[in-house]
């Protein structure tokens, strides 16, 4: 195979030589042919004259020569026996007959010459025509004495114009032919570089197309204008169980998180995404509510060329249905089974505490009892946690906001966290704080100072600390809960916030939770046009950062 690819290149060129050498012959003889019928013409008797017949002759034989012989079969040097017969053959006819401007065709065989034998051909082609034109004179002195002085007179400067035109005229094409091999190897090179350089985008592009057919996610891709030019496997597959064949159209099938609200127009993902909008990580249900729905996540990034322009961007689509439905069949669990539990533990911790308003009771039972109601305080804790949670991934968080003093909230959770972290020798350290009035849920903002102490009571060491300091910051009022404690990684941290997860180092310790507090304390500040952060390193305690905006005070 490689032989092969070798063998041809060179054949073409050799095939390319040699109908190079016909057409270079055959121009010249077009002009002699073209004077001849011109002598015929004017003067038929020059055409008889031996000299000038026989240069004519000798053009026209090496024609048939250029024609007959396959020069691609023998080395390039051979052909220069073609131009140098030219120039006999234009010298004799010249000779015969100086009068009718043959030295003028030479210059045919000198830039052939000067084409395909470079600077030698040139240099040779011009010494050989000049000694031959220049011969002419002693043999005139010898043939004809009386006449020779006039002839040389007359002849001398017309082959000194002819001699230095064919000088100038092989100087010309030699440079021009350098120049232009030299562009020609440069376009070579260029043309190479760009066809491999084709051939690796190609096999790029290629290889892309198999990534994106190959993954389990859809892929579309769309330029400035919103036309698609690509969409994988995957996309075609999800959409087409809902009538879409291109595997584009979300926009007439897509619903909200609630599965039954349309999205409006221009709040559809993908007419955001074709503006050039980021959507991120948006849940949409597609088919109509009274069919089979796919829950399907949606993100899209915008693609800006190097001017900062927008030059399209690529939308990744994944099918979630099976995810949605698992957390909606957990809530839904969580809620049923709280709800159950919720009834019997308030009729346990009922009769718990008629049992210990009984002075009967003997001390070793009070004891018993106490420990009792204490954990079904604590389960009843838990139960209203896990009921909080499910009923805030259905139907929301409601807010009944009104003004309230944020620093008598923090004094007293304090307060009440106070014995429980005397049990482990934790100190509380808070400043006494001024009124501080803000516009809020007076009972969900102690609902999450309470969980923050919480955790910074659990999770601390023994005989710890925890510092409590409130800022005025831009963009509100900020609640600052710092802890000794053992601190969390940087993994541990990128899920403290989601429902039922709890770091890998406390899961299998004596310290007891569900996962849910973090998350339901988020989410109360966030409705409140808040935040809650962590601040934590590994060993060296957790700071809680609790803001609200300025304009709830």
């Amino acid at each position: 195979m490689v032989e092969q690819s070798l063998r041809a290149p060179r054949v073409g060129v050799r095939e390319r030589v040699e109908r190079s050498v016909f057409l270079s012959q055959l121009l010249l003889a077009a002009a002699t042919l073209l004077l001849v019928a011109v002598t015929v013409a004017n003067n038929p008797a020059m055409f008889v004259e031996p000299l000038y017949f026989l240069g004519v002759m000798i053009i026209f034989g090496t024609t048939g020569l250029a024609a007959a012989v396959p020069w691609r079969r023998l080395p390039k040097i051979y052909i220069v026996v073609l131009p140098l017969l030219d120039i006999v053959g234009l010298t004799l006819a010249r000779e015969a007959q100086p009068q009718l401007g043959v030295s003028f065709l030479l210059v045919f065989p000198v830039i052939w010459m000067s084409t395909h034998f470079g600077q030698a051909g040139a240099t040779g082609s011009v010494i050989f025509a000049t000694l031959l034109l220049w011969a002419g004179l002693p043999l005139k002195f010898f043939s004809d004495p009386l006449n020779a002085t006039g002839y040389a007179t007359t002849q001398a400067p017309l082959l000194a114009v002819v001699t230095i035109m064919l000088a100038f005229v092989a100087s010309v094409t030699y440079t021009s032919n350098r120049r232009a091999q030299a562009q020609r190897v440069l376009l070579t090179q260029q043309a190479g570089l760009f066809e491999a350089a084709l051939q690796r985008s190609r096999r790029q592009e290629q290889t892309l197309d198999e990534i994106f057919n190959t993954v389990d996610f859809g892929v579309v891709g769309y330029d400035s204008e919103g036309r698609v030019n690509f969409v994988n496997r995957a996309q075609r597959s999800m959409l087409t169980r809902f009538g879409v064949s291109d595997g584009v159209g979300l926009s007439s099938i897509v619903y909200k998180e609630d599965g039954v609200t349309p999205f409006d127009g221009p709040d559809r993902p993908t007419q955001r995404a074709i503006r050039g909008e980021t959507v991120d990580r948006v849940t949409v249900w597609l088919g109509s509510p009274d069919q089979q729905q796919a829950a399907v996540l949606v993100s899209a990034r915008p693609i800006r060329d190097h001017t900062g322009r927008y030059d399209g961007g690529v939308m990744v689509t994944r099918d979630v249905t099976a995810e949605v439905r698992a957390v909606q069949a957990r809530d839904d669990l969580v809620a049923s089974v709280s709800h159950e539990l919720r009834t019997p533990l308030t009729s346990i911790l009922g009769y718990l505490e008629l049992a210990l308003d009984d002075e009967r009771v003997e001390p070793e039972t009070r004891r018993m009892l106490e420990i009792a109601s204490k954990n079904s305080d604590r389960l009843l804790e838990i139960v209203s946690g896990l009921l909080t949670a499910a009923s805030e991934s259905k139907e929301g968080l409601a807010l009944n906001v009104a003004a309230c003093d944020l620093s008598a909230v923090l004094t007293d959770a304090v307060e009440s966290a106070e014995p429980l972290a005397a049990q482990r020798d934790i100190r509380f350290e808070i400043a006494e704080l001024p009124p501080i009035m803000v516009v809020a849920d007076a009972f969900r903002l102690r609902q999450v100072i309470d969980n923050i102490f919480s955790n910074a009571i659990k999770y601390n060491v023994e005989s710890g600390k925890v510092s409590v300091t409130v800022h005025e910051v831009s963009c509100g009022i900020e609640v600052r809960v710092a802890d000794t404690g053992r601190g969390m990684s940087e993994d541990e941290q990128g899920n403290l916030f989601d429902r039922f997860y709890r770091a890998d180092s406390v899961r299998g310790s004596s310290v007891h939770g569900t996962g849910l507090g973090l998350s339901i304390s988020r989410d109360i500040m966030r409705e409140h046009g808040g935040d809650l952060r962590l601040e934590s390193t590994k060993g060296k305690g957790t700071t809680a950062i609790a803001t609200l905006p300025v304009n709830r005070g």
